[in-house]
């Protein structure tokens, strides 16, 4: 089988009863990209850590503008892959293809680290954590839960929450969320099966998979990416626990725009914070740049931005260069490997990492940062964990639980948390993770604080 082009570019939207008249002015896709920049999780992205703590340097990343720069990569990519399909002639794309690709691109890197929590990767480890914890402990409420369910919560996934609020919590609650088409969807999703088949496929011995490794979507999401994936073509995974898919091929270039974006400008990043030295920095990003000569005229910093800015171009075309290579591979679901990794620059690619791994992730500021962060979160799970013990013994009437209980009450006054859709243990738990993930750092730190009793 092999995944065609039309039907990977389907513009559909998710949940609409109808499908809009097509705007020739603006297209569908241009349309997912709008949505997704004017929401309020992508704003939240602004006081969100991509690599460096906040609030220490102020010419650093944060998760927006880290999207943003992604975005800009992936369009770059996107019209790059539609003029080699028309060169190429391959069918299913039209003379519109080097624009339209550019927009379903740019709107999936938009959104790729949309459903990412406070405090980066070490906060979707400290929501899992908390999880296991009191999973290990027989919570009263949590363990009813199935043992899916249960498998299921003890690692967050900030690719599955981002999915859920692009299809559910945002805009058109439980009705297709954001409305996005399909094709758009299809791009942001890097991993493509949920939690307890990602463990199934581990366990029966199977050979590993680029997108087997982590959950792509929830069980309580699993309708919309089925829509999803067979509404583009998606190849589906037979024998497997429960529906798998292999990924789009658009996914790989939206993967290769984020490899592209954090790898180089990670190391910008540390430079600026002072955690790696000038001579280090021009050691990375030199030969990634192609060794260019930098002008004596020009500031370090200056000289650095320079070489993070053609390295970018030049990472650019090497991810299409593997794409290219890999082309066949990656429209019947073969190819299982990174662009950033496979194309020329790759080494390259390889030696950033291991540096990064070396010495930037593991950094005092950045380990102080992921103390707090677990200890804030763990804070917030606690105390807000009961407010849905308390929501059962009232039989999931939120009504009845502030009317007989004043600490609620005032609890989910002062902040705001959006209990709606909690009418059983599972959805309890969704809804604790939503409001816990969407946190920015610094909220997450005013309700620790809040529960704390600390001024």
């Amino acid at each position: 089988m092999r995944m065609q082009w039309d039907r990977l570019l389907c513009d559909d939207l998710l949940g609409a009863d109808k499908q809009p008249e097509k705007d020739p002015s603006r297209d569908v896709f241009h349309q997912d990209a709008d949505r997704i920049l004017f929401s309020a999780p992508f704003r939240r992205l602004a006081n969100k850590t991509q690599v460096h703590p906040l609030y220490e340097v102020d010419h650093i990343h944060h998760r927006l503008i880290h999207s943003a720069e992604t975005a800009s990569v992936g369009r770059s990519l996107g019209m790059k892959l539609g003029a080699g399909l028309l060169e190429r002639e391959i069918e299913g794309v039209g003379a519109d293809a080097p624009h339209r690709l550019s927009y379903v691109l740019q709107a999936a890197c938009l959104a790729h680290d949309i459903g990412n929590p406070p405090f980066g990767h070490s906060g979707e480890e400290s929501i899992g954590k908390w999880f296991c914890r009191v999973l290990d402990a027989g919570h009263g409420l949590f363990s009813q839960m199935s043992a899916e369910e249960q498998v299921e919560l003890r690692r967050f996934e900030g690719n599955a929450q981002g999915f859920r609020i692009l299809t559910r919590t945002e805009m058109y609650r439980n009705e297709g969320g954001m409305r996005l088409s399909l094709a758009t969807l299809g791009s942001f999703s890097k991993y493509t099966c949920s939690e307890p088949a990602a463990r199934a496929w581990k366990a029966a011995g199977n050979a590993p998979y680029v997108s087997f490794k982590k959950p792509g979507f929830y069980l309580s999401e699993a309708g919309y990416f089925g829509t999803v994936a067979q509404g583009v073509g998606m190849i589906e995974v037979a024998g497997g626990a429960a529906p798998m898919w292999r990924r789009h091929p658009l996914a790989f270039l939206v993967e290769a725009a984020d490899d592209i974006c954090y790898n180089i400008v990670d190391v910008e990043d540390a430079f600026a914070s002072g955690d790696v030295s000038y001579e280090e920095a021009v050691k990375l990003l030199g030969p990634l740049a192609g060794n260019k000569t930098v002008k004596d005229s020009q500031s370090k910093e200056e000289q650095v931005s320079y070489l993070r800015a053609i390295a970018i171009g030049r990472a650019i075309d090497s991810c299409m260069a593997a794409f290219w290579d890999n082309y066949d591979a990656i429209m019947v679901g073969r190819y299982n490997g990174a662009l950033s990794e496979d194309g020329p620059l790759g080494p390259l690619f390889n030696a950033i990492r291991a540096f990064c791994v070396e010495r930037v992730f593991t950094s005092a500021r950045k380990t102080k940062l992921e103390i707090l962060g677990e200890r804030a979160i763990g804070n917030v799970l606690d105390a807000f964990s009961e407010l849905y013990v308390g929501l059962e013994r009232c039989d999931w009437d939120l009504d009845r639980l502030q009317a007989e209980d004043d600490s609620a009450r005032k609890l989910i006054r002062a902040s705001g948390i959006d209990m709606r859709d909690a009418r059983d243990p599972y959805s309890a738990a969704r809804s604790l993770c939503d409001f816990v993930s969407g946190m920015t750092d610094r909220y997450a730190l005013q309700m620790s604080d809040l529960v704390l009793g600390i001024r």
